[in-house]
C-alpha cells in the first residue's frame, strides 16, 4: 500500500472525503490516494478488512468497488480458487448483514455477478463451479435480485440455456404465492419483495436472447425472441392468467411492472406457436384487455396509462389484423379500445407521450385494411373515421386552451408533431371521404373567421391568433393526409379531393402572404412549408401522372392547368419566404430545403429553369434582394449554413443550360468574384475590420461549397477551377492562417477545399499536358500543413471544447487528404522523383497530427473515426511504403488504433479496419516471402526495419489474429466476408501461434464437444495453399463461413433443447 495510507482510519477518512467533501482539491487528494490503494499489491487482504471492521458504508462500498476491479483484471487474474473464496465470502456477508446500505448491496451484488460471469466456464472437478447462482440466491430471496446480465454472447447463451428458464418459473411460482397470500404491503420488507419479484420476472423476459439488441431504448414494437423450450409456459394460459390477476388484485404502484411484463408477454415470437395456439394465446390476450378496459379506474395513474397504450400497440405489431378479427369478443373489444382512443385524444394535456402508442396501433390496423381476407368484418370502417376526427378535433380545440393559459404548445416540437402526422395519414387515408369532408369543414370554418377577424378592426389579438393556431394545425394535417397517398392505391375520387384541399391551403397562403409586409406568424408558415414538402413528392415529379383529377381541380378554381404552374407558384412562395423571413433561420433553412429537393428531380428542374421567377434568382442573388445573404446582422457565422443549400440547388439549376458558355458562368459568379475581391483588398492591409472580413469570406465559402458540390460534371467543374485557381486559393490559404484557432472560419474554408478535391462523378480529369492535378494536391498539402502545425501550437484544450476546436479541423482534413489520395487524377510517384515536398508535408503533418489525438477519441467521435479509419484504408493500399519507413512508436499506434477499430460498434469503421489490416498483412507477408528467396535484390531499407519492428513485437499481429477469430466465432458478425480476407494473412503469419489458439478454443469446450470443434478447425484449411492469391483467399472466405456455421452448431447445448434454428423459426 501506498506510504501515506498506513491504516483502516485513514483508508475510511479517504472514503469520507471522496464522496462527501465539497472542496474539489480535497477530492482529487483522496481520489489520487485511493487510486495508488486499488493498484497496491495488499489491496486484496486491505479490502477484507475494510468489510469486516469498517464503519462506514463508503469505506464498504471502496472495498466492493476493488474487489470488482482485482476480479475483472485481465491481465494477471486471480486464480480460481481465490475467485471461489471471494464468491463465497460476497454471498455470506450479505446473508449475514441484512442492513447494509442499499448502494453497498448493490456494489456487492454486482461483485457476485462479475465474477459468476467470468467464471461460467470456469471448472474445478469437472464442475463448474460458478453457475449455482440459481442455488445461491434462493437462499435470500429477501435480498435484491436483478441480475446485471451478461454482455458476451458466448457466457449469455450458456446462461440463457442453463438458467434463464428455471429463474423465470421460480419468480412466476413466487408471484402465483404471493398473489394467493394477503401481503401486508406495508411491510417494507414484503413490499420490497413484491417489487423485486416483478422487476426480476420483466427482466427475464427483457432478456436479449438471441443477441440483437444494441439499443436497449429502441424496445419498443419488437418481437421478444423466446426460446423454444419455453413454450410449456407460454401454451399454459395460467401463466398469463396470473399477470391479469395480479393487475386487478395489487396496488396501482406495481401495476406499471405488471403491465409491463404483459407487454413483453404479447410480444412473444409467433413462430413459438401453431396457428391453433396462436388463436387461443390471443384469445386470452384479448380477453384481458377487454377486462381492463371495463374496468379503467387504474388508468388514472399516468405510468400504468403509458403502459396499457404499448400493450395495445403490440397486439397489432404482432399480430395480424385477419387473426385479431376471428377472436370471438373482437367487435366488443375494437369498440372499447376505439373509445378509449378517442377519450385519449380529447383530454391531450394528459400523458402526451403516450398518444403515439394509440396511433401506431390504429396506423398499423388501417395500413391493414387492404390486405385482410378474413369474413369477418373488421369494423375499421366505422371506428377509423371516429379516431381520426378525435385526433383533430382535440388538437384545434387545445390552440385556445393553450394560449388562455400560457401552456407549453405542442407545436414547438416539430419532432413529436411530424411523428403523429406521420402515422394519421396512413388513418386519416381509411375512408378517406369522411377525412376530407371533416377537414373542408373545418377549414373552411376557422378560414372565414380568420378573413373576417383580419377585416375588422375591433379584433383581438387573442382571436387572431386562436384561428392561425387552428388553421396551421389544418394545414399541417392536410399536408399529412396527402403524404398518406402513397400508402394506398389511390381513386380518382380521392385525386379530386386532395384537390379540394390544396385549392384551400394555396387560398389561405395567398392571403397570408398578401399580410406579410405588416405581419406573418411563424408557426403557420413552417406548417405550409411542411404542407408543400408533402405535395412536393406525390405531386411533382417524374412518377406523377399529370392527368391526375388533383390537377384538373386546381384549374377550376385557381387557374393552375399544369406542373409549371404549380412550380412557379412554389418558386414565388420560396421568394417570398426569402424576402420577408430571412432573419428567421428555421423559415429560411426549411425554405432552402424545399428549393434544393425541386433542384433534384430530373423533369422538375429543366421546367423550372424556364421559369422567370428562377431567371430572377440566377441573376440577382445578392442581399439587396434576398437578405439571408448579408453580412452585416447575422448574430454568429455558424448561421450562414443555409447559404450552401441555396447555392446548391443555384448551382443545378445554372448547369441546365450552362453547357461550355463561360460568358453565362462569369455573369453568375459576379456577387462572389466581388467578394473574393473586397477580402483581398482586406488582407492586403494592415489594419482591416476582422469581423466584416471574417463574415464576407465565411459567407463566400459556403456559397462556393454549395457550387462545387452541385458542379458534378467536368465541363462546368472545370470552369470553377479555373476561376478559384491560381487567383484566389491564397486568400483561402490566408485565411486558414490568420485564423487557425477560430472553427467559426476554418472549418467552412476547410469544407470547401475538401469538395474541391473530391473527385465527385470523375469531374476531376485534366488533360494529358495539364499540371492541374499536380497544383491542386499542391495547394492541399499547403493547407493541410499550414492547419496542422498551427491548430497544434494551442496547447492543451479543455475537454469539452476539444472536437469543435481541435478535432473537427482535423478529421476534415484527414477527409481532404484521403479525398486528394484517392481521386486518381495525381500521379503520386513523380513527388520523389522531382524533389518535390508535397505529398510528404501532408503524410508527415497526418502523423504529426494523429499522434496528438489520444486512441480513446479516435472513437469516440464518430466522424473523427470514419475520417481517419478511412484514409487509412488509402494509405495502406496505395502508400505502404511511407507507412513502413515510420518509426516503430508510430506503426504500434496505427497497429493499435487498427486493433480497437477491430471491435468498434460502427460497422463502417470495422469493415475499414478490416481492409487497412488486409493490406499491412498483404505487404509483410510479401516481403517475408521475397526475403526468404535468393534474389540478388534485396529488401529496400523501410521494408527491411518493417519486417524488423514486427518481428520485435509479434503480440500486436497475433491480438488482431485472436480478436478476428473471437468476433467470428463468438459474436454477431455483421461483416464476415471483411473479417475472413486479413484472417488468411494473420494465420499464414503465425501458424504456431494460430495453433496454440485452436487448441485453447478446443480444449475450453466441453469434452463431448472437443471432438468436433477440432474437425471445424480442420475443415477451415482444408485445401488452403500458404499464399495470398486471390482464388485461395476466396476458398478461405468460402471455407470460413462453413466453419462459421458449423462452430455456432457445435456450441449449442443440446442438453436444454434450445437451437438458433428453433429460435428463429
Amino acid at each position: 500500500m501506498a506510504d501515506h495510507v498506513q491504516s483502516l482510519a485513514q483508508l475510511e477518512n479517504l472514503c469520507k472525503q471522496l464522496y462527501e467533501t465539497t472542496d474539489t482539491t480535497t477530492r482529487l487528494q483522496a481520489e489520487k490516494a485511493l487510486v495508488e490503494f486499488t493498484n497496491s499489491p495488499d489491496c486484496l487482504s486491505k479490502c477484507q478488512l475494510l468489510l469486516e471492521r469498517g464503519s462506514s458504508s463508503y469505506s464498504q462500498l471502496l472495498a466492493a468497488t476493488c474487489l470488482t476491479k482485482l476480479v475483472s483484471r485481465t491481465n494477471n487474474p486471480l486464480p480460481l480458487e481465490q475467485r471461489i473464496d471471494i464468491r463465497n465470502y460476497v454471498l455470506n456477508y450479505l446473508a449475514t448483514r441484512p442492513k447494509l446500505a442499499t448502494f453497498v448491496t448493490q456494489a456487492l451484488i454486482q461483485l457476485y455477478a462479475r465474477i459468476t460471469k467470468l467464471g461460467w466456464f470456469d471448472c474445478q472437478k469437472d464442475d463448474y463451479v460458478f453457475r449455482n447462482a440459481i442455488t445461491d440466491v434462493t437462499r435470500f430471496l429477501q435480498a435484491d435480485t436483478t441480475h446485471p446480465l451478461t454482455k458476451h454472447r458466448k457466457i449469455a447463451s450458456s446462461f440463457r440455456d442453463s438458467s434463464l428458464f428455471d429463474i423465470f418459473t421460480l419468480s412466476c411460482n413466487l408471484l402465483k404465492q404471493a398473489s394467493g397470500k394477503n401481503l401486508n404491503l406495508n411491510d417494507e420488507s414484503q413490499h420490497g419483495l413484491l417489487m423485486q419479484l416483478l422487476k426480476l420476472t420483466h427482466n427475464c423476459l427483457n432478456f436479449d436472447f438471441i443477441g440483437t439488441s444494441t439499443d436497449e431504448s429502441s424496445d419498443d414494437l419488437c418481437t421478444v425472441q423466446i426460446p423454444t423450450s419455453w413454450r410449456s409456459a407460454f401454451l399454459d394460459s395460467s401463466t398469463l392468467q396470473l399477470f391479469f390477476d395480479l393487475y386487478h388484485s395489487i396496488p396501482p404502484s406495481f401495476s406499471p411492472l405488471v403491465l409491463s411484463c404483459l407487454v413483453q408477454i404479447a410480444s412473444v415470437r409467433r413462430s413459438l406457436f401453431n396457428n391453433a395456439e396462436r388463436a387461443k394465446f390471443l384469445s386470452h390476450l384479448v380477453d384481458g384487455v377487454k377486462r381492463i378496459l371495463e374496468n379503467p379506474q387504474s388508468l388514472s395513474d399516468p405510468n400504468n396509462y403509458h403502459e396499457f397504450c404499448r400493450l395495445l400497440a403490440r397486439l397489432k405489431s404482432n399480430y395480424q389484423l385477419g387473426e385479431l378479427v376471428k377472436v370471438e369478443n373482437y367487435p366488443e373489444v375494437i369498440r372499447l379500445i376505439a373509445n378509449f382512443t378517442v377519450t385519449s385524444l380529447q383530454h391531450w394535456e394528459f400523458a402526451p407521450n403516450s398518444v403515439h402508442y394509440l396511433l401506431s396501433l390504429w396506423q398499423r390496423l388501417a395500413a391493414s385494411v387492404p390486405y385482410v381476407k378474413a369474413t369477418e368484418p373488421h369494423m375499421l370502417e366505422t371506428y377509423t373515421p371516429e379516431v381520426t376526427k378525435a385526433y383533430i378535433t382535440s388538437r384545434l380545440e387545445s390552440v385556445h386552451i393553450i394560449l388562455r393559459d400560457g401552456l407549453e404548445d405542442p407545436l414547438e416540437d416539430t419532432g413529436l408533431v411530424q411523428q403523429q402526422l406521420d402515422q394519421l395519414s396512413t388513418i386519416g387515408r381509411c375512408e378517406y371521404e369522411k377525412t376530407c369532408a371533416l377537414l373542408v369543414q373545418l377549414f373552411d370554418q376557422s378560414a372565414q373567421s380568420y378573413q373576417e377577424l383580419l377585416q375588422s378592426a375591433s379584433a383581438s389579438p387573442m382571436d387572431i391568433a386562436v384561428q392561425e393556431g387552428r388553421l396551421t394545425w389544418l394545414v399541417y394535417i392536410i399536408g399529412a393526409v396527402i403524404g398518406g397517398r402513397v400508402s394506398f392505391a389511390s381513386t380518382d375520387e380521392q385525386d379530386a379531393m386532395d384537390g379540394e384541399l390544396v385549392c384551400r391551403v394555396l387560398q389561405l397562403m395567398n392571403l397570408t402572404d398578401s399580410r406579410l409586409a405588416q405581419a406573418g406568424n411563424e408557426k403557420l408558415e413552417l406548417a405550409m412549408l411542411s404542407f408543400f414538402e408533402q405535395f412536393r413528392k406525390i405531386y411533382i415529379g417524374d412518377q406523377v401522372q399529370k392527368s391526375s383529377k388533383l390537377y384538373r381541380r386546381l384549374s377550376e378554381v385557381l387557374g393552375l392547368n399544369d406542373e409549371t404552374m404549380v412550380l412557379s407558384v412554389f418558386i414565388g412562395k420560396i421568394i417570398t419566404n426569402l424576402k420577408y423571413w430571412g432573419r428567421c433561420e428555421p423559415i429560411t433553412s426549411k425554405t432552402l430545403q424545399l428549393l434544393n429537393d425541386l433542384s433534384i428531380g430530373y423533369s422538375s428542374v429543366r421546367k423550372l429553369v424556364k421559369l422567370s421567377a428562377v431567371q430572377f434568382m440566377l441573376n440577382n442573388h445578392t442581399s439587396e434582394h434576398f437578405s439571408f445573404l448579408g453580412i452585416n446582422n447575422q448574430s454568429n457565422l455558424t448561421d450562414m449554413r443555409c447559404r450552401t443549400t441555396f447555392y446548391t440547388a443555384l448551382g443545378r439549376l445554372l448547369m441546365v443550360d450552362l453547357g461550355e458558355d463561360e460568358d453565362q458562368y462569369e455573369q453568375f459568379m459576379l456577387p462572389l468574384t466581388a467578394a473574393f475581391e473586397a477580402v483581398a483588398q482586406m488582407f492586403s492591409t494592415n489594419s482591416f475590420n476582422e469581423q466584416e472580413a471574417k463574415r464576407t469570406l465565411v459567407g463566400l465559402v459556403r456559397d462556393l461549397r454549395g457550387i462545387a458540390f452541385a458542379f458534378n460534371a467536368k465541363t462546368s467543374f472545370m470552369m470553377l477551377f479555373e476561376w478559384i485557381y491560381p487567383s484566389y486559393m491564397p486568400i483561402l490559404q490566408r485565411a486558414i492562417e490568420l485564423w487557425y484557432h477560430d472553427p467559426a472560419c476554418t472549418t467552412p474554408v476547410l469544407k470547401l477545399m475538401a469538395e474541391l478535391v473530391h473527385n465527385r462523378s470523375q469531374r476531376l480529369q485534366f488533360d494529358v499536358s495539364s499540371p492541374n492535378g499536380i497544383l491542386l494536391f499542391r495547394e492541399t498539402s499547403k493547407m493541410i500543413t499550414m492547419y496542422g502545425n498551427r491548430i497544434l501550437t494551442l496547447g492543451e484544450v479543455p475537454k469539452d471544447q476539444v472536437y469543435a476546436l481541435k478535432l473537427k479541423g482535423i478529421s476534415i482534413c484527414f477527409s481532404m487528404l484521403k479525398a486528394a489520395l484517392s481521386g486518381s487524377y495525381v500521379n503520386f510517384g513523380v513527388f520523389r522523383l522531382y524533389g518535390d515536398d508535397a505529398l510528404d508535408n501532408a503524410l508527415q503533418t497526418f502523423i504529426k497530427l494523429l499522434l496528438s489525438i489520444p486512441h480513446s477519441d479516435l472513437l469516440d467521435y464518430p466522424k473523427l473515426s470514419q475520417s481517419y479509419y478511412s484514409l487509412l484504408e488509402v494509405l495502406t493500399q496505395d502508400h505502404m511504403n511511407f507507412i513502413a519507413s515510420l518509426e516503430p512508436r508510430v506503426i504500434m499506434y496505427i497497429l493499435s488504433s487498427i486493433s480497437e477499430g477491430l471491435t468498434a460498434l460502427d460497422t463502417m469503421v470495422c469493415t475499414g479496419c478490416c481492409s487497412c489490416l488486409d493490406h499491412i498483412v498483404t505487404y509483410l507477408f510479401k516481403q517475408l516471402s521475397r526475403s526468404t528467396k535468393k534474389r540478388n535484390t534485396p529488401l529496400n531499407q523501410e521494408s527491411d526495419r518493417f519486417l524488423h519492428i514486427m518481428q520485435q513485437h509479434p503480440e500486436m499481429i497475433q491480438q488482431m489474429l485472436s480478436t478476428v477469430l473471437n468476433i467470428i466465432i463468438f459474436e454477431d458478425c455483421r461483416n464476415q466476408w471483411s473479417m475472413s480476407r486479413p484472417l488468411l494473412g494473420l494465420i499464414l503469419l503465425n501458424e504456431k501461434y494460430f495453433s496454440d489458439l485452436r487448441n485453447s478454443i478446443v480444449n475450453s469446450q466441453p469434452p463431448e464437444k472437443q471432438q468436433a470443434m477440432h474437425l471445424c478447425f480442420e475443415n477451415l484449411m482444408e485445401g488452403i495453399e500458404r499464399n495470398l492469391l486471390t482464388k485461395n483467399r476466396d476458398r478461405f472466405t468460402q471455407n470460413l463461413s462453413a466453419f462459421r456455421r458449423e462452430v455456432n452448431d457445435s456450441m449449442k447445448n443440446s442438453t436444454y433443447g434450445v437451437n438458433s434454428n428453433d429460435m428463429m423459426s
